[in-house]
């Protein structure tokens, strides 16, 4: 096309003009009138189709008609085509209530109620308000004369079954929106006191913490006898100790918060070094909790031991490096040696010695050399003392021999381990003669 074919903005506006819609507001105004009347008069629901059709109708001439824009300039400016849009938007909306009810209204309720049932953590009174719930909407069902063949039973479980049977046979009805209106009607009233009688039903979060733990047995084996302690939780801390019963250790853990319980019942899991304890004490660990990696130590599992090499590498943390050394000692995986064995060149005396501690308590042959090395080359005595007392752990006779070697050395604690491997030494070459 040529720009001399090409339309100019004049043309393109004469060509808006020509589609316009040559009407006022006032007439538009008279035909939303008569869509009202329609509407209120409306008995069926194709009456309401044919409302619906006249108001798009009506839409559609208010968005092609040529009506007067406001004066931006002036205050109070009318806006005729903005009060129709809005009105025919509060028409709609009107219409939309007049509309209904419907059977698939009252099996989307029920769904959602089934979902309700099945994500919420119900407490044993809740289930039971909830099962009433099903039961009391099963029975609107049956005066709805809709068959279920089900029962809402004791459970969750159930309840979402009866509930299910019930959405399909109220969808296999076949109920008419207009000659079926008063049996739907009470549907969905029983339908929405389902759904109030479910968020009323008692959760697990509901609960203060106290009820929680009592819930869960916590308080079961205190007696005002044995409750000597203060807070009472801290007795049943030291009852459940006592009775070796971490599971009630881990639930003070879980739900108190004070410094002071979650400080007792660590330490109580780490005298008791329970395996039940491991989970809860992996998860502490990970946030490089000491403490959590104490008892890891305790409870001695074998899968700790990727998470605590971890952390022995951390040069800028000696204390986390020697409280996570010592746990991998107690644990005694030979799947640590390395890792270990390279700390024992670590800047911190503290953690070479360590280190040296955990070879030996971990037992693995592969560690006398190094151990034998740090004896000879390292400047700390405490860091000498401990390889020696590995070596002398370790136990073999190479191992032995290594540490007895020092029994004449200079300082008196690295000569006082090496005498104990020349006395065990001694004992075994005896034996065998």
């Amino acid at each position: 096309m040529s720009d001399e074919d090409a339309p100019d903005d004049a043309d393109s506006e004469a060509a808006e003009d020509a589609l316009a819609v040559d009407v006022d507001a006032d007439e538009l105004d008279e035909r939303l009138d008569g869509v009202a009347e329609s509407l209120e008069a409306a008995a069926t629901e194709a009456d309401l189709d044919a409302v619906a059709a006249d108001l798009d109708d009506v839409a559609g001439t208010v968005e092609a008609a040529d009506l007067p824009e406001p004066d931006e300039d002036a205050e109070d400016a009318e806006d005729p085509r903005a009060d129709l849009e809005a009105r025919i938007e509060a028409l709609r909306g009107d219409l939309e209530e007049a509309r209904g009810p419907y059977a698939e209204d009252v099996v989307a309720a029920v769904e959602e109620a089934q979902g309700t049932l099945t994500d919420a953590e119900w407490t044993d009174r809740g289930e039971s308000e909830a099962a009433e719930a099903v039961a009391t909407f099963l029975a609107a069902v049956e005066e709805a004369d809709v068959a279920v063949d089900a029962d809402a039973g004791d459970t969750p479980d159930a309840a979402v079954e009866a509930l299910e049977a019930a959405a399909a046979a109220i969808g296999d009805a076949g109920f008419d929106p207009d000659d079926d209106a008063e049996p739907i009607a009470a549907l969905v009233e029983a339908a929405d006191a389902l759904t109030s009688a479910l968020d009323d039903a008692e959760v697990w979060d509901d609960l203060s913490v106290r009820q929680k733990m009592t819930a869960e047995g916590f308080y079961d084996r205190l007696t005002s006898e044995n409750r000597k302690d203060f807070p009472p939780e801290l007795s049943v801390v030291r009852i459940a100790e006592r009775e070796n019963n971490p599971e009630r250790v881990l639930i003070a853990l879980d739900y108190l918060t004070s410094e002071f319980m979650e400080s007792n019942c660590i330490e109580a899991l780490r005298r008791m070094g329970s395996p039940e304890a491991f989970d809860a004490m992996h998860e502490r660990a990970r946030k490089r909790d000491r403490s959590a990696i104490e008892v890891l130590g305790k409870i001695a599992d074998d899968r700790a031991v990727d998470t605590l090499l971890e952390f022995i590498q951390d040069e800028s943390n000696p204390p986390l490096q020697r409280t996570t050394l010592r746990a991998l000692g107690e644990i005694g995986s030979e799947e640590a040696t390395q890792d270990v064995a390279d700390r024992l060149v670590a800047e911190d005396p503290g953690v070479r010695a360590r280190a040296a501690r955990a070879l030996g308590m971990i037992g693995d042959p592969r560690a006398i050399d190094p151990l034998a090395n740090r004896i000879t080359d390292d400047d700390d005595d405490s860091v000498r003392a401990a390889a020696v007392w590995a070596l002398n752990r370790i136990g073999t006779e190479r191992a032995l021999e290594s540490a007895a070697a020092y029994a004449d050395d200079r300082s008196f604690i690295v000569q006082d381990e090496a005498e104990s491997a020349a006395e065990a030494l001694g004992k075994r070459q005896k034996t065998r003669a």
